[in-house]
């Protein structure tokens, strides 16, 4: 256990060479003091006494013939395989939109025929090319995000005749998730930042 370091796991060693048992147990509780100073975060856990004498008999194996407090852990507790988190069966159909987009596509198909529907229809459409826009840099039709959505739907939407999207502003910009404010600027814009915070730090 890397957070109690290799000195305990030495300690831990040598505790288990002692060959009596009172003076083994003696030494034990000196071992899980040590453990305490060394991990205090451990205190902001509930019953963190019982977690420490755990951990004692997992740095020496479980196997630890000592008077302590509590019993020896089973190792199968800690050594089972983690319950596998269900995934979806079904595969995206469009990774660039996302799964969520085809939830939102079922609901709209939902949606009565009328001024309501369409809107919807027209917003999911706007973000739509927005997701296209951020994995895609060139520009795209609006003629293109109407034929994905009655795509993605099965033709279960039909995008209303006359339909249009609002135009992007010039200086828009999408970024893929997890970018930073500067990735894609040039060396010399990084480094003019740069100069600007150190020259405001030293101000203060």
């Amino acid at each position: 256990m890397p957070e109690y370091g290799r000195n305990v796991l030495r300690m831990v060693d040598q505790l288990r060479e002692i060959p009596d048992r009172a003076k083994r147990t003696e030494q034990a509780y000196a071992v899980v003091k040590v453990m305490e100073l060394l991990n205090p975060q451990v205190h902001s856990q509930e019953n963190y006494a019982h977690k420490l004498w755990d951990h004692l008999y997992m740095i020496a194996g479980y196997d630890l013939d000592v008077d302590s407090p509590w019993p020896c852990p089973v190792a199968e507790e800690f050594t089972t395989d983690p319950v596998p988190i269900p995934m979806k069966g079904s595969k995206i159909k469009a990774f660039h939109y996302g799964r969520n987009i085809e939830s939102i596509i079922n609901l709209i198909c939902e949606q009565p025929e009328g001024e309501v529907k369409t809107e919807l229809i027209r917003s999911l459409a706007i973000y739509m090319r927005q997701q296209y826009l951020i994995w895609n840099k060139d520009s795209v039709a609006d003629e293109t995000i109407f034929a994905d959505i009655e795509k993605l739907s099965g033709g279960r939407i039909r995008v209303p005749e006359g339909i249009s999207l609002s135009k992007i502003a010039g200086d828009a910009n999408f970024s893929r998730p997890g970018m930073g404010i500067n990735v894609g600027q040039p060396g010399s814009q990084r480094n003019k930042q740069r100069k600007n915070f150190k020259r405001s730090y030293k101000k203060k």
